[in-house]
């Protein structure tokens, strides 16, 4: 007897040949879902779910080294992930009135796409719980985290990656702190979904997130765009990111989600979906 085969998950190719997962739900405006580290695009589900229900496009994928694409073995700097983002656009044949929304280091495909391809096809953007414009800090960037933070983290990578990762989500998910908190299960989703990734992948991110300087992209971010962020972030500091985009972006409007920390899209998840929601109508 014949058995019917599934389709076969919907992948595209980049310019330099790795293999990227994507997916779809809904019909619509194109709004394309950029997830943080060190994730993939599952973290959109719940969010792609309310866009669809109302009449917009949702589109996420996973970043190369991470979730279903490939393991690359070079490309983990943002001038290859904002390439890697114009692939998609242009493998879907996306034009015009595309909408982006990038989490953690998921901005910064979007800050470096709106200067390395011109902001080609984009009307909106979404920045949150977003890595932008500069982690690290230093003389003139003195609310930023320091080096020594980022160096303990790749000792600890190196060290021990399972047992790295069951701390780092501590923080991520703000337990034990003032916000809302999530349930065991779902951490422990972040944690599968972390030893998913490949582990050069992570390192490699890691210090694409921690030491590149987005400050001068900010000047070709000129689209509507809405700043979300926890003011309990302990991964990325708001004062040193959010603010400073709503400080530095004339297009930039900021909403602080008090209390919250890193994870905004588990721990208010019907509030960051309503939030797109809108701003997306709207622009």
């Amino acid at each position: 007897m014949n058995k019917k085969r599934k389709a076969p998950m919907p992948k595209f190719a980049t310019r330099d040949g790795t293999n990227i997962r994507y997916k779809e739900l809904g019909e619509g405006r194109p709004i394309i879902l950029i997830h943080g580290w060190p994730l993939s695009g599952d973290s959109w589900d719940p969010v792609m779910m309310e866009l669809a229900d109302n009449g917009m496009r949702a589109i996420a994928y996973d970043r190369r080294g991470f979730g279903r694409s490939d393991h690359a073995s070079d490309g983990y700097d943002y001038d290859t992930f904002s390439d890697d983002l114009a692939d998609l656009i242009d493998h879907l044949g996306l034009t015009e009135n595309i909408g982006l929304a990038g989490f953690s280091m998921g901005g910064g495909e979007i800050a470096r796409y709106m200067s390395r391809h011109g902001a080609k096809g984009v009307s909106a953007a979404a920045l949150i719980s977003s890595v932008v414009p500069y982690m690290l800090k230093t003389d003139d960037n003195p609310d930023g985290v320091p080096d020594e933070t980022f160096q303990e983290m790749t000792k600890g990578m190196t060290g021990d990656f399972r047992a790295f990762f069951t701390d780092f989500f501590k923080d991520f998910y703000g337990v034990g702190g003032p916000g809302t908190q999530v349930s065991e299960e779902e951490r422990h989703w972040a944690w599968l979904t972390a030893m998913k990734s490949a582990q050069y992948a992570t390192l490699k991110s890691a210090a694409a997130f921690a030491y590149t300087d987005f400050r001068p992209d900010l000047k070709h971010i000129n689209v509507p765009t809405l700043v979300i962020h926890g003011t309990e972030d302990k991964t990325v500091p708001i004062e040193a990111t959010g603010r400073q985009v709503a400080e530095k972006v004339e297009s930039a409007t900021l909403i602080e989600y008090e209390n919250e920390p890193h994870a905004v899209f588990a721990t208010v998840t019907d509030r960051l979906a309503a939030d797109l929601v809108e701003f997306f109508q709207k622009n």
